[in-house]
């Protein structure tokens, strides 16, 4: 069976940032006092031009790289790459080309589970099926397209059950059909499992689609330009929702924001308000 979380029932985030700084040893100044939170279940796009450090904060969440200053914890606990409750997808599906798309899904649980080859298959083949791969389950990467390949690196991370799922844009290599069609693919499950999901992307159009909440980051040393509250109706659809009149407001208002942080000055930090529209 599929773990389910329970959704926004905790009082505390399930991800919190305090006033981290973090800078390259060549001296680049990434992130200075940055901090941002996510609620249990909640679905955050972070949005901002190249050079803002969106997958640098991202690898600061995981743990691969430690801020010289403040703290992340993911449910009240310090980060740690090893730790469970945390799942990334990468920009690439980074699949081992002489493993079955079963066999991807499953490496993960032989690393981390103590449990047996049949319960592994068993799993492995719950999240293929949850990601629509159930009869691919036997071919090989290059046997599969690109959306595919990607679908199969969603489900190996999912099957490790994360209760926090950092993304970083993991269909940016798509074409824009099969891009549409993994975000709807995205919100599904994440409507099914209820993880908190904090989602890098370029594309405004996709942030949009897919957030509860946007932050809108300034070019580094990073911070936060603005948030903007997406309040659009969910079930989401791609016919239904980028039709809606809201929709392109929310888009219109995220690109101002965005040639705002592009026009000024490099370093420039801007207050950070939360923005609310109403749908």
């Amino acid at each position: 069976m599929l773990k389910t979380l329970p959704r926004r029932q905790l009082q505390a985030d399930a991800l919190t940032v305090a006033d981290i700084s973090f800078s390259y040893p060549n001296g680049h100044r990434v992130f200075s006092s940055f901090s941002l939170n996510a609620r249990p279940g909640e679905f955050v796009a972070i949005l901002g031009p190249s050079g803002c450090g969106k997958t640098t904060l991202l690898n600061l969440l995981s743990g691969f790289v430690q801020p010289q200053n403040g703290h992340i914890t993911i449910n009240q606990t310090a980060v740690r790459p090893e730790r469970s409750e945390l799942g990334y997808v990468f920009q690439a599906p980074q699949l081992f080309p002489w493993l079955s798309a079963l066999e991807n899904v499953r490496f993960g649980l032989r690393m981390s589970a103590r449990t047996s080859e049949a319960q592994q298959r068993q799993k492995a083949l719950q999240y293929l099926r949850l990601v629509g791969l159930e009869k691919a389950a036997h071919r090989l990467p290059h046997q599969l397209s690109g959306g595919m390949q990607q679908r199969v690196s969603l489900a190996r991370t999912l099957a490790l059950e994360p209760s926090v799922l950092l993304m970083d844009e993991p269909f940016a290599a798509l074409d824009a059909i099969s891009r549409n069609s993994m975000n709807e693919e995205t919100l599904r499950i994440w409507a099914e499992l209820g993880q908190t999901v904090l989602f890098i992307t370029h594309d405004i159009d996709e942030a949009v689609f897919l957030a509860d909440r946007v932050i809108v980051l300034n070019i580094a040393p990073g911070g936060i330009h603005s948030e903007l509250e997406i309040r659009l109706p969910r079930p989401r659809s791609n016919l239904q929702t980028r039709r809606l009149p809201a929709f392109l407001d929310y888009r219109n208002e995220l690109m101002e924001r965005i040639s705002q942080v592009m026009d000024a000055p490099q370093g420039t930090a801007s207050p950070t308000p939360r923005l609310e529209m109403t749908a």
